[in-house]
């Protein structure tokens, strides 16, 4: 089994984990800086498989939900390959999200076994508490602590079509939707990532963004499974040992978000030059790259930065700009890799290069639907198999994409469409803003008006008239923030992606 430049992945994940132990068995797959033994590709795949049995004795049938409630490390990556291998529909459950959250993708997910990190049991009990969920809990410390007297079963059969994962979106304008993958559409997002980079096996990726969120999860762990490569899984981001970790163990990339990078642009450490010629590049997604910190990034390391676009309903990646020597267009996520991508009219008609409508994807990494939201289902997808994003953008002459906002991120000033983008990359031109995020805020004039949050960096004297300066300078008035809110931390999704929507509720 080969990753097929020209057509998605066949089978499922445990076909390309038992792939991975039989043909590079004592290769490393996982490494671990917070502690605990690497894993190779056959001690993966064996421990895979005594978890699923286990699962299976449980009394478990093929495609029930099993949750795992753990933060990155040793036992995250098995209990997922665990759940994976035995067929059963992992669903991962965001620590970051609350109780009611937590307990509201427990009971809608209807699982029948938690897998969870002892660390999250008072976080696990708010959150049986607040929903009615009752799956069997099975403790993970050293080991897999399974109820007394299962024994493992034979392995269920399964197949590319059956469900593989159920990832709950981050429900900023309501209850969040379980986005449900077949191993099929996972393969294909793990593809999509492993071909538009030329992932290899001689690649170590950084894994620094949470696994129950879609990019750590297909990005830098099912990358790696299509192409044989390795991973270091880190517990989470720390800008202190960013560089550290990346030269202690040998990081060829890594895959984070763009504060994160602006978070390393500002910061004091920096690269080893052995490690910064080792790193090929640094990929971005998530959420918008500004030029200023790309570029600043680029100048301060030497270290391509690769910007990307991706979703959790299409299993991650659906864009990406080409490795050097390719072009990289500077402002825009790149072209579409492994799948389709079109510019939508408000009636659903393709439009032309140059103008702005709805990005949609099309391609086998697409979600099989909102779990038990036909209505939902219904509304993302369109007859003819394009997924609707609820992105605004364009696309150039070259295929490139250039997003220009969210359309429920749109802030509507006197009937004039203004894209925080726009206000977030003024504010990025000062090199003292770390964070920068535009938002809306009802207006009794204009309907809404424009105001920003801003994170700065250590030490700045710069004041919020001057910054409103820059933003006039370049947008002009009617488009800049009437109000600048200075704040130490701006809300984030597990990702690290800004939540623009909660903005207005904190700063009234």
């Amino acid at each position: 089994m080969t990753v097929d430049p020209h057509r998605p992945p066949q089978g499922t994940v445990r076909d390309w984990l038992d792939h991975r132990a039989d043909c590079q068995g004592e290769a490393v797959s996982h490494l671990f800086p917070a502690g605990g033994a690497a894993l190779t590709w056959k001690e993966l795949r064996d421990a895979a498989a005594g978890i699923a049995r286990h699962l299976t004795g449980l009394g478990l049938s093929r495609g029930d939900s099993v949750a795992l409630m753990m933060p990155n490390g040793r036992n995250a990556v098995l209990g997922l390959f665990g759940v994976l291998y035995g067929g059963f529909r992992t669903t991962m459950i965001n620590l970051v999200a609350g109780a009611d959250a937590i307990g509201y993708a427990l009971s809608h997910s209807g699982a029948k076994a938690l897998l969870f990190d002892k660390g999250q049991r008072q976080l696990l009990d708010s959150a049986l508490a607040a929903h009615s969920a009752a799956p069997i809990l099975i403790e993970v410390d050293a080991g897999f602590e399974w109820p007394q007297g299962v024994e493992p079963a034979a392995l269920h059969a399964h197949d590319a079509e059956d469900d593989a994962l159920l990832m709950y979106t981050s429900g900023t304008t309501g209850r969040p939707k379980g986005v449900v993958h077949s191993h099929s559409s996972l393969l294909a997002g793990g593809w999509n990532t492993a071909l538009a980079h030329e992932l290899t096996a001689q690649d170590r990726a950084l894994c620094v963004l949470p696994v129950y969120h879609i990019n750590g999860l297909c990005v830098t762990i099912l990358g790696p499974l299509l192409s044989g490569g390795s991973v270091v899984v880190c517990e989470r981001f720390s800008a202190s040992q960013f560089w550290a970790t990346c030269e202690e163990h040998a990081v060829t990339w890594f895959s984070v978000v763009p504060t994160i990078i602006s978070h390393l642009l500002h910061g004091d450490g920096a690269p080893q030059p052995s490690c910064a010629a080792r790193i090929r590049f640094g990929r971005s997604a998530s959420a918008a790259l500004a030029p200023e910190v790309q570029n600043g990034f680029e100048r301060r390391f030497g270290i391509p930065i690769i910007e990307t676009m991706g979703l959790t309903e299409t299993a991650a990646q659906i864009l990406s700009n080409p490795l050097p020597p390719g072009t990289r267009k500077v402002g825009s996520p790149g072209r579409a890799v492994g799948n389709e991508i079109a510019i939508l009219s408000p009636d659903l008609v393709p439009l032309p290069a140059g103008v702005e409508g709805e990005i949609a994807v099309r391609g086998a990494n697409v979600m099989r639907g909102y779990l038990g939201d036909s209505a939902a289902t219904g509304a993302a997808l369109t007859p003819d198999g394009w997924l609707r994003t609820g992105d605004l953008g364009r696309r150039d002459e070259d295929g490139y994409v250039f997003v220009t906002g969210r359309l429920k991120e749109l802030i509507i000033k006197g009937g004039e469409n203004i894209a925080p983008r726009e206000i977030d990359e003024a504010l990025y031109a000062h090199p003292d803003v770390v964070e920068a995020a535009a938002f809306a805020r009802k207006c009794a004039t204009y309907g809404e008006r424009v105001e920003a949050a801003v994170i700065l960096r250590q030490g700045s004297t710069l004041r919020v008239a001057d910054l409103i300066s820059i933003c006039e300078e370049r947008l002009g008035k009617f488009k800049s923030p009437e109000v600048i809110h200075l704040m130490a931390a701006l809300p984030k999704g597990p990702s690290g992606k800004i939540q623009r929507l909660k903005l207005a509720q904190m700063t009234e």
